[in-house]
Order: structure tokens, then sequence, then C-alpha cells
């Protein structure tokens, strides 16, 4: 029997997606769920709302509230962080990889290590020679093998253009219907996330 299926919606700069992804995994196995991977950009989400930034750096005072909330989260979580600067970062070039990444063994392991090296170790998810060693650390693959994978420098990557448009403005839709799309909003409902994949699937 077919395992429920939950869709797991993320930009690669969001804090709480950070929390998420480095969650999903262990939760989602012993819930019995299977989790697809789905990056997007936030980023026209907010220019649709007239913000040319995230919200944490249009509101200070809520911004101050969510690095302090996020610095507990992850040590409660024994979690690695350091808060990336700049913040926001363009998470495009990330997103174009982690969608090849995705149709290989290797996809969800790059976005978790995409995650960790902006808001664990400080690195530039918008540098393309840091994804490119992210990249290269997780294939067992030659290095030009390796190149050839990469949508940065390849014709296929960019073939998948069309692709990562479609699945932003997918997103956005669902985004504006969450009564209808049945979106579960942050890392602290991830467990209500999962109970519901399982749940509807039982419901048929």
């Amino acid at each position: 029997m077919a395992l429920p299926v939950l869709d797991f919606w993320f930009d690669f700069a969001s804090t709480y997606s950070y929390l998420a992804a480095m969650r999903i995994g262990p939760l989602a196995q012993k819930a019995e769920v299977r989790v697809r991977f789905r990056p997007f950009l936030l980023g026209p989400i907010f220019k649709a709302q007239g913000w040319s930034t995230s919200p944490f750096n249009l509101y200070p005072a809520k911004g101050r509230h969510m690095w302090r909330d996020l610095e507990r989260s992850c040590a409660e979580l024994e979690l690695a962080f350091r808060r990336p600067d700049p913040f926001p970062q363009n998470s495009l070039v990330a997103a174009r990889v982690a969608l090849v990444g995705l149709d290989q063994p290797w996809g969800e392991a790059f976005c978790r290590a995409i995650f960790r090296a902006q808001f664990a170790d400080g690195r530039r998810i918008d540098d393309t020679a840091a994804i490119g060693d992210i990249r290269r650390d997780l294939s067992s693959t030659p290095r030009a093998r390796s190149r050839r994978l990469n949508p940065m420098q390849s014709k296929r990557g960019c073939g998948r253009k069309p692709r990562r448009r479609s699945g932003s403005a997918s997103s956005v839709r669902r985004a504006s219907r969450p009564s209808t799309a049945n979106c579960f909003w942050g890392n602290d409902r991830l467990e209500s996330a999962l109970r519901w994949a399982r749940a509807a699937a039982a419901r048929g």
C-alpha cells in the first residue's frame, strides 16, 4: 500500500524552513508519510504584498523576536546556528540545482546541506562557487560529471528554468488560498501536517 504524501514547500532563505528541513525526515519516517521536497521562491510573494525584502527586516521588532526565537529553537533541537549575513540571500540558483537533484538520489541531501551552509556555517547560498562545492561534496561522481549535472553551467539546467517558474507561480496560488490547499504554516505545525496527511489518506 502506498504511503500518504506530504508536500514540503520551502524557500532556502526561510529561517524556520531550516528547522523543518532538519526535522522532517525522521518525523515523516516515524509517521509513515512520504515527503516531497518542493523548493520555491518567496520573493514574488513578498513583491505581491508590496514588500521589497523580508518582513523580518521591514519590521525590526518582529525581526529581533524571530532571531532570538530561532536561536532558542536551534539550541533545543541541538542544531548549529549562525545568523546569515546578509539576510535574506537570493535562493534562485540553489532552488534550480535542487529541482535537478530532487529527480536524483542526492536531492534531499543537497537541500539539507544548503540550509546547513547558510544557517549553521555562515556561507553564502547566493554564491555559485559555494553551491558548486556543496554539490561536489555530495557526489561520488568525477568532478567533470558534476559540472554537467550543475544547472548553473549546463544546457540541461537551462531547460529546467520554465519548470522553476511554474513551481513558483503554483506556490503563490497555494499561498493565496490556504483553506483550499490544506496548508500548514511553519516548523511548529510540522507534526500536525504529518498527522493530517495520514488521516487524509485513511479517508481516501
